[in-house]
């Protein structure tokens, strides 16, 4: 079955979900462009989830996508905070920051009974997860609504599991994406392939649809995956300059800056492997640092830093989350940026 007909879309492209850089704006644009739009829950608690999915729906007569990560939250260690803290020490005296009185807490929040309840109300055509599936009795209620169901593999291995599992397709992806990598069967970094590299192994591997990711910034390489086998195509750094898109102005101006063409894979900012711009945190403590608390439990101490460097006009502490390839990125509306994807197809 072809993607379109699966997710009921004209254009066999999905806007990538992004928690923290994007609202119900740029899900409505892409949708009525006649792709998937989509956003991310992660950060949003119920009743902003409810406010975001009720604005989709009011705004676009076409499907949509929401996405939920579905992590095991880890149990909380105190030596492990304390460390973190440590390596923070010399930057929250640059910023007058008492570590003592940062609260500790999660940033990011799995799909959950309550997310569940949202989506009864919501009914979306399509549901999607990072970082594996949900537990069982979680992805049951979700295919009750008569929801497609998604996720994301980074390896063979990720994908087989998925079909057994019960996907209706699979998001293939490559190791150029921005934001967080989705594997959940190792955290081995060595098996994360590049996204032309992956493609065609999981294409072979399983029977269903698969939509390649990473590193797909134009029409061409929308064209390329198709030709290597790909379903469709899930496309996120490329929209982050959008009008729609509500990433920070800093955020902004690291896009269009020649700091663009060198990222890295990061777990300062929230405990888990994650693409993003290479600045002066990453720098000074590496990009992968042990001491950063298990995924999401970072996220709390770097946010006071990330505040103070934001109000100062600079991006030292922030996520600046983006693919290997920002060459994409358009100052033009989503729908346009949209069609331009789809002009090979």
């Amino acid at each position: 079955m072809k993607l379109s007909e699966l997710l009921g879309i004209e254009l066999p492209i999905i806007q990538a979900p992004m928690a923290g850089a994007q609202g119900h704006a740029l899900a409505v644009a892409v949708s009525n462009a006649g792709a998937l739009g989509s956003i991310g829950c992660a950060t949003l608690g119920v009743d902003a989830m409810r406010s975001e999915l009720a604005a989709i729906k009011a705004g676009t007569g076409g499907p949509f996508n929401v996405n939920f990560f579905c992590h095991v939250p880890p149990v909380p260690s105190t030596e492990r905070e304390s460390a973190w803290r440590a390596a923070l020490l010399p930057y929250y005296r640059k910023y007058g920051i008492d570590p003592e009185k940062i609260p500790a807490g999660p940033g990011r929040a799995p799909f959950s009974a309550e997310a569940a309840d949202v989506l009864d109300e919501i009914r979306p055509a399509v549901v999607s997860f990072h970082f594996g599936l949900p537990p069982k009795e979680l992805l049951v209620r979700v295919k009750r609504l008569g929801a497609k169901i998604l996720s994301s593999a980074t390896t063979v291995d990720e994908a087989l599991w998925l079909e057994a599992h019960g996907v209706d397709a699979i998001v293939a992806q490559g190791v150029e994406a921005g934001g967080h990598r989705g594997m959940f069967l190792s955290d081995d970094l060595t098996t994360q392939a590049g996204t032309f590299a992956l493609l065609p192994q999981v294409v072979r591997a399983v029977k269903l649809p698969v939509i390649a990711a990473g590193g797909i910034v134009d029409a061409q390489g929308v064209a390329a995956a198709m030709e290597l086998g790909a379903a469709g195509v899930q496309i996120g750094t490329a929209f982050l300059l959008c009008p729609e898109a509500t990433i920070s102005a800093v955020h902004r101006a690291a896009l269009k800056s020649k700091a663009a063409r060198h990222t890295a894979l990061t777990n300062l900012f929230t405990g888990r492997p994650a693409r993003g711009i290479m600045n002066y945190v990453m720098k000074e403590l590496g990009p992968i640092n042990s001491a950063a608390p298990a995924f999401p439990l970072a996220t709390s101490a770097i946010a006071p830093l990330r505040a103070k460097a934001e109000a100062e006009g600079s991006g030292d502490f922030s996520p600046l989350w983006s693919g290997q390839n920002a060459s994409g990125c358009k100052e033009i509306p989503a729908a346009q940026l949209t069609r331009e994807l789809a002009a090979g197809l």
